[in-house]
């Protein structure tokens, strides 16, 4: 890893927002309240072989930070001059999928990025798909066993692991069998989970809905369904879980987050915030949301009122550059890690000294 720490610098928000209900503007903009570090991720891949496109990543510890990639990228041969690591250095986009092979899709880090497993014993899981393939990768804060979910999107499935990965211990959805029933999914794009143990899912692509789980993957509801409307949706792309029984949705082609509240067995909307590219993740601290979105690269912290608090624009030229933060984690000591699912890689961001504490992404929420 170099030494070098890159300071993200300050890209102006181009366009007006406007809220449905009342005026929404884009709020400040500014510096990125984080450094980042480049070359953080270190290689491990053989030779002539890359990281794929970096689809998720959760930060269990600040040691322990969980990398699901869409396989590796076979690099050509010979490698065009300018490679510094990763494929988007030489202009390969891993979200298109050239060169891709299914090898390495589960892996863990450390703090210092360096390799210590690779789940491929579960690689098979991914093989073969016809399309990007696995989206998301959670832990949730209220399992004491601290199972890890994988979302498959393209095969529709959703994938439960023991947290050292030796065991499959759930598998939701038929492989490469879409449907939109209460053993079916349609392009699957996230999970979150509520206090009680329940589970939320967003399918997500085709379907347009969010469907609700037990704790262990049995149908209870659904809501939603394909459109532009309250409680509509137009690819269910993430979701966070808030007090109160807030449940906020990235509804992504429609360029809005979407606002339910939870009564019993019900959620209900109650706002839209307007004004995104392309809501990509969400993450819920304390009395704030942040939204990693597109139209340019950038993050904005919103409060529960849907107020654009803060922005501040990924780098989109340099070595740190991103293409996309296509999902972001927090650990515990306040570092942030974003990746990249077309540069193929993630980049850890160090929060800088200076800083003003209520810029920063806090602790994810989990009810007391």
């Amino acid at each position: 890893m170099r030494s070098s720490i890159y300071t993200v610098g300050v890209v102006a928000l181009v366009g007006l927002f406007a809220g449905p209900v009342s005026a929404q503007d884009a709020g400040p903009t500014g510096p990125s309240p984080y450094d980042i570090t480049e070359g953080w991720l270190q290689p491990f891949a053989a030779e002539g072989f890359a990281l794929g496109g970096n689809s998720g990543v959760f930060a269990e510890s600040p040691d322990r930070i969980f990398v699901l990639q869409r396989g590796e990228t076979r690099l050509p041969d010979p490698v065009p001059p300018g490679f510094s690591g990763f494929v988007g250095s030489i202009g390969i986009n891993a979200l298109r999928g050239e060169g891709r092979t299914w090898q390495h899709c589960i892996f863990v880090v450390d703090g210092d990025g360096k390799l210590l497993e690779v789940w491929d014993q579960w690689d098979h899981l991914f093989a073969g798909t016809d399309g990007p393939g696995p989206h998301r990768i959670r832990i949730s804060p209220y399992d004491p066993e601290r199972r890890v979910w994988v979302v498959h999107e393209t095969a529709h499935q959703i994938f439960v692991f023991s947290n050292d990965g030796r065991d499959l211990l759930m598998t939701l959805g038929e492989k490469d069998v879409a449907g939109r029933d209460e053993t079916h999914f349609g392009k699957p794009q996230d999970v979150a989970f509520l206090p009680d143990g329940r589970i939320v899912v967003a399918d997500g692509y085709d379907n347009g809905r969010v469907v609700v789980l037990d704790g262990e993957g049995t149908y209870l509801t659904e809501f939603g369904e394909r459109g532009e409307g309250p409680g509509q949706f137009n690819v269910v792309h993430s979701l966070a879980v808030g007090p109160d029984g807030l449940l906020f949705v990235a509804d992504r082609d429609n360029r809005r987050i979407q606002v339910f509240r939870q009564s019993g067995d019900a959620f209900a909307p109650i706002d839209e915030w307007t004004g995104f590219g392309l809501a990509l993740d969400l993450i819920v601290s304390g009395n704030h949301l942040w939204v990693s979105h597109l139209q340019p690269p950038r993050v904005t912290q919103l409060d529960f009122d849907g107020n654009w608090r803060y922005t501040w624009a990924l780098p989109t030229e340099g070595p740190t550059r991103f293409l996309e933060m296509h999902s972001f984690a927090v650990d515990a000591d306040g570092n942030l890690y974003g990746s990249d699912n077309q540069n193929g890689r993630t980049q850890k961001f160090v929060p800088r000294g200076d800083v003003e504490p209520a810029l920063l992404v806090g602790a994810p929420y989990v009810r007391p």
